[in-house]
């Protein structure tokens, strides 16, 4: 399980004395044994280059927001509600470097909090986590965490992607059919991430998901006068930007249904 950066502060001391393992490129871990369990402090690379642009970034759009609020011409408390909202906008991180001081004749002066900033880049892609499995083999550990990691998305995806909710059903048949078809429907999304990550990488099923909303399939009745009801089943066609999107998936829309003529219900 992952801990908080509390945890991660009060073992920095003796996690820096244990060595670095190799588990995979660009993957190395500690490992601390105490008390019956193991601290694993993992180092992604890829996760250090990500956070540290994000950082970056926001750090970048916080520094010159913060000059433009220092020349207005504002009270006191105006300043500080454009403060506040410009380090909302910015996160606990980014302004959390910043240290900021309005005077009580509305002045604001602002400095970059060195000492701590090198502390959060030492910090950058580092995690630690807490098990109770043995921490003779690194890569069996970490090849649990991701098993857990993958649980936990897999709810993400069934509540997030796919909007599937709780339905309190009162027959056994139809709490098994509510769970069959939500797990087809996991199964479909997971099918579509792996097609997505070989045809159009960096697209996610959830984008993919909000494009295809624009297909509808449409029931369209004409009475005909004697008496019968033609009966058209039709989809929309495709916007340019679908229609892209389906070719890069190697997708094709079914053909138009043929119209059918119902007989009147007696009466």
């Amino acid at each position: 399980m992952g801990t908080s950066k509390g945890w991660l502060t009060a073992l920095e001391k003796e996690l820096a004395e244990q060595p670095w393992q190799a588990v995979r490129s660009q993957l190395r871990v500690k490992l601390l044994p105490q008390e019956g369990e193991v601290y694993v402090l993992a180092e992604s690379g890829a996760r250090t280059a990500k956070e540290r642009a994000m950082r970056h970034r926001r750090l970048k759009t916080l520094w010159p927001r913060l000059g433009e609020i220092q020349q207005q011409e504002l009270t006191r408390d105006q300043r500080l509600e454009k403060l506040g909202a410009a380090r909302d906008r910015a996160g606990r991180v980014a302004s959390g470097l910043v240290k900021t001081t309005v005077t009580a004749e509305g002045k604001l002066t602002m400095t970059l909090d060195k000492v701590k900033l090198r502390r959060v880049r030492r910090r950058e892609g580092r995690y630690l986590l807490r098990t109770n499995l043995s921490a003779d083999k690194p890569e069996e550990l970490w090849r649990c965490y991701m098993q857990l990691v993958s649980v936990e998305e897999a709810f993400r995806t069934l509540q997030g992607d796919l909007g599937l909710r709780p339905i309190y059903h009162h027959k056994p048949e139809r709490i098994e059919a509510h769970l069959f078809v939500a797990f087809l429907a996991y199964c479909l999304a997971t099918t579509l991430r792996q097609r997505l990550k070989a045809l159009a990488g960096g697209l996610m099923p959830r984008v993919i998901f909000e494009k295809l909303a624009a297909l509808q399939l449409l029931d369209v009745r004409v009475p005909t006068t004697d008496g019968r009801e033609l009966l058209l089943v039709r989809r929309t066609e495709p916007n340019q930007e679908v229609a892209l999107l389906l070719a890069r998936l190697k997708l094709q829309l079914p053909p138009q249904s043929p119209p059918r003529i119902s007989q009147p219900k007696s009466t």
